[in-house]
């Protein structure tokens, strides 16, 4: 068994022979050889689906022109990237993995026996943890910056798996966004609603306090009763003002006690006495005056009326939130569909066979240099 070895040996020519002699070297070929056999002939086919899409909003501001440069390239409202990045996000999720597990069984395509042991999903019955690691090796979503777009690709042993996986993806990308968007207005507008709710409840309590305010007063407007006192006081003291008049221009040419000065006097005193009930009406120390039922009065006037803008403005929030939510609803728009693949992209055969060769050579010749190194060391 030994001779025909040596025979063989003997035959290769001497350069490669003394490359042979050489450990590090002779495993770096040897390696490189099983990976010319693994890559070129035992690694299984893998068909490559791609899908472009773009999220777009309806939100754009009053000032914002439609330019079709910023819908191509996904910035049409500043949370552009922030959409994308979430979509990508979400197809990359667990969660995703096992809708797509239940709907196109990933894990019996994958861990299929007609496939090779080191491209195939090693256990049917693996963990989610690892099951998961496997499907990010064959599921990948870029962001395009330049772009701003998502590339959606999907590995798989048979094209049309490739495809369907795709898809999905797209799909199920779509459905997301859109329900999140709209259980996003929802919320707004329910929000907004119980405050237009809670508000019309309090405008109308308000109004009701007030009411119930002037029944008890028995006054429509103590404001309004209170001015016209006031002008019955400026009337009076005119009147008295006139009389007080009249009595000098008498006592000019009459005595104190003429019948004409004291009937004078009389009409002074009624418009003075008259002059300090009106007054007691608008203020006393006692309480219980036409001031102080103003200052209630208005401040209840005034809880009403800001009672009632309050509920205004939540009318205006609330048309104006039910506007934003139709704007703000996002779509997911696909620049290219999934494609049908017709040639296996994966593995890249010849590029794996070239990086194992150069990878396995350079730490060849380094792990030779070292032990040159030590050897002369030893010398």
């Amino acid at each position: 068994m030994t001779a025909p070895i040596l025979n063989l040996t003997q035959r290769l020519p001497a350069r490669l022979q003394k490359i042979l002699r050489l450990p590090a070297l002779a495993l770096a070929l040897a390696v490189s050889l099983l990976a010319a056999l693994y890559w070129g002939l035992i690694a299984s086919d893998r068909y490559v689906s791609e899908a472009r899409v773009l999220i777009q909003s309806t939100d754009m501001g009053a000032g914002q022109a439609l330019d079709l440069g910023n819908l191509l390239a996904g910035t049409g409202n500043a949370s552009a990237r922030g959409d994308q990045l979430l979509l990508r996000e979400r197809l990359l999720s667990v969660d995703m993995m096992q809708r797509l597990d239940q709907q196109l069984q990933l894990r019996e395509h994958y861990s299929s026996d007609e496939h090779d042991i080191l491209s195939r999903l090693f256990w049917h019955e693996s963990s989610q943890e690892f099951f998961h690691r496997y499907y990010l090796k064959r599921v990948s979503v870029d962001y395009d910056e330049y772009a701003g777009t998502l590339i959606v690709q999907a590995q798989a042993f048979a094209p049309e798996m490739a495809h369907r996986i795709t898809q999905a993806l797209v799909q199920e990308g779509e459905q997301f966004m859109n329900l999140m968007g709209h259980q996003l207005a929802q919320e707004q507008v329910e929000f907004l609603e119980q405050q237009v709710k809670e508000r019309s409840q309090q405008a109308q309590e308000a109004r009701q306090r007030l009411l119930a305010y002037q029944n008890k007063k028995g006054l429509l407007s103590p404001q309004a009763t209170a001015e016209n006192l006031a002008a019955i006081v400026n009337k009076l003291e005119a009147q008295l003002t006139d009389l007080a008049a009249r009595k000098a221009a008498l006592l000019g040419y009459l005595a104190p006690s003429a019948p004409g000065v004291v009937e004078i006097d009389l009409q002074i005193k009624a418009v003075e006495k008259q002059i300090q009930t009106e007054q007691q009406r608008l203020t006393s120390p006692r309480g219980q005056t036409l001031n102080r039922a103003v200052e209630e009065f208005q401040r209840l006037e005034m809880e009403a009326a800001f009672a009632q803008d309050t509920y205004k403005s939540a009318l205006l929030a609330l048309e104006k939130g039910r506007i934003n939510a139709t704007r703000k609803l996002k779509k997911v728009s696909v620049l290219q569909s999934p494609t049908e693949p017709e040639y296996p992209l994966r593995p890249r055969r010849l590029y794996n066979i070239a990086t194992w060769a150069l990878a396995a050579l350079l730490l060849a010749g380094i792990a030779q240099l070292l032990m040159a190194i030590v050897r002369d060391h030893k010398d």
